[in-house]
């Protein structure tokens, strides 16, 4: 079964490249299509101090994409791990998620910090993040990802 999406936005600005690690201080905007959608769209989101953002890992080449196992960021120390073990970009639909920080909100565009996409990256969706949707209870995890993320943010 196959679905067809339509981004919403576009990503502006922040990284033109997609370096692994140290995005916390990355700035972007994400400006909406002005075809689909008014700044009603936006209305009430500056309420909120973070911004869920879904994305389409959009220079991923098919031959690129992931389906089984392999080694995050293909590092030997670390195990072979399943595509829906890790968060690595080369995923079967090529979609990211990303939780940042909302700067501002004016008009079509949401400024934010801490988006681990790049420059005109398609979005696919927006989402406040609220408290009572975070995990609850305890968030473990192997060692390797530990490591993996020391130094992403």
């Amino acid at each position: 079964m196959s679905f067809a999406l339509e981004a919403v936005g576009y990503v502006r600005g922040g990284r033109d490249e997609p370096i692994d690690d140290r995005w916390g201080s990355s700035r972007a905007r994400i400006e909406l299509d002005p075809a689909r959608f008014g700044p009603e769209s936006l209305g009430g989101l500056e309420d909120f101090s973070h911004l869920e953002v879904v994305f389409l890992f959009d220079r991923v080449a098919a031959s690129d994409i992931e389906f089984g196992a392999r080694r995050p960021r293909g590092r030997a120390e670390w195990p072979r791990v399943g595509i829906f073990a890790q968060r690595g970009r080369n995923r079967p639909n090529r979609l990211g998620l990303c939780a940042c920080r909302i700067v501002g909100v004016e008009g079509l565009g949401v400024e934010v910090e801490g988006l681990d996409a790049i420059d005109g990256t398609p979005v696919l969706d927006l989402k406040p993040v609220m408290r009572e949707f975070l995990p609850r209870g305890e968030v473990r995890q192997p060692a390797w990802a530990v490591e993996l993320m020391k130094d992403y943010w």
